[in-house]
């Protein structure tokens, strides 16, 4: 039973958040039609609902070619990296408190760590050997150009938006995401304490998913398709899964911290029955994440990529510095009202 929980979460998490993700290409392609005036996706099932199942079933008939001089090895781990990292960042995430099944509490955390924050910047810093790989190994200037700029990239922004969670941990003194979620739960949500943060935390994330206007590493104009040039099939498609599931983490990781978890203002879930309340707060975290992710398909059809020089001189000379006077303000702030 110790291990039979814990296999049956990761089962269940997989597999929810990667339909999810299928429905989230539709979903964007439905949402950039919208913004152009077009009619997107509508031949597969009604309204194109069914689209998703026609693009796995393309994908994975799709022969996987890789080119002749590549690091064969190499070319076909750095999707399987990817994905795992992407995935692996869901185990810390509250989707609820707890359910109640034969008496017994089970909590709706895969792995409710201590260090819950730290965890998720970590599987997110490993991110890049997935994409830095792909473009090495492929043999390819194109990839191996979109592959060192996704590195540069990941670095730059993961220092800004490493400071910007700072305050809030400051905030709420612990590392552990689900505290972190009750914290709030009986107060105002942490967007109100730290908005400045929370900013700086939405852009770097923007740039750590690879999304526009920060998407560099797979810039078509200059490098036809970036890191993943060479790659086609069900290895292409796992890049793009990873992307997906990075945006829900990151999506998940700002509802968390920010604003206010799957808890709801004026909701006592103690006086609910246990499970009725554990369905009304995973119905709750997963609108405002869904919220979120509409944030970052709508900023991708309406802003103009970036160049790079833009893109590193907005890390290093605007989001550092501003991460970093945040967090001595959010200090200075805790220290006067002690």
């Amino acid at each position: 039973m110790i291990v039979l929980v814990p296999l049956i979460k990761v089962i269940v998490v997989v597999l929810i958040v990667l339909g999810i993700v299928s429905y989230l290409v539709l979903a964007e392609r439905k949402i950039s039609a919208y913004m152009q005036d077009r009619i997107g996706p509508n031949r597969v099932g009604p309204k194109g609902l069914f689209q998703p199942f026609a693009d796995i079933i393309k994908l994975v008939l799709k022969e996987m070619i890789v080119p002749e001089n590549a690091n064969g090895f190499i070319h076909a781990l750095a999707p399987m990296i990817s994905i795992t990292v992407a995935v692996g960042a869901l185990a810390v995430i509250p989707f609820g408190n707890y359910i109640v099944i034969g008496g017994q509490k089970i909590s709706l955390i895969v792995a409710n760590v201590n260090i819950g924050v730290l965890y998720i910047l970590a599987m997110s810093s490993l991110g890049v050997y997935g994409i830095t790989l792909s473009g090495w190994s492929s043999n390819n200037k194109y990839s191996l150009l979109g592959g060192l700029r996704s590195s540069a990239q990941m670095i730059s922004y993961e220092l800004s938006l490493g400071l910007s969670l700072v305050g809030v941990l400051m905030i709420d003194g612990t590392l552990q995401l689900d505290k972190i979620t009750m914290a709030q739960s009986a107060g105002l949500w942490n967007i109100v304490y730290q908005p400045l943060g929370f900013l700086i935390f939405v852009t770097a994330a923007f740039a750590e998913t690879n999304r526009l206007p920060f998407d560099l590493p797979e810039a078509e104009p200059e490098l036809v398709g970036g890191y993943h040039t060479e790659y086609s099939g069900m290895r292409w498609g796992l890049f793009f899964l990873s992307e997906y599931t990075n945006m829900i983490v990151s999506s998940a990781l700002m509802v968390a911290l920010y604003f206010g978890g799957w808890s709801l203002p004026f909701i006592n879930y103690a006086a609910m029955a246990p499970n009725l309340a554990a369905l009304l707060q995973v119905v709750t975290f997963f609108a405002k994440i869904g919220v979120l992710i509409f944030v970052f398909m709508w900023v991708r059809w309406t802003l103009p990529r970036f160049r790079y020089d833009q893109l590193m001189n907005v890390g290093w000379k605007i989001m550092l510095p501003l991460a970093i006077l945040n967090l001595l303000g959010t200090g200075a702030v805790l220290l006067a009202v002690k």
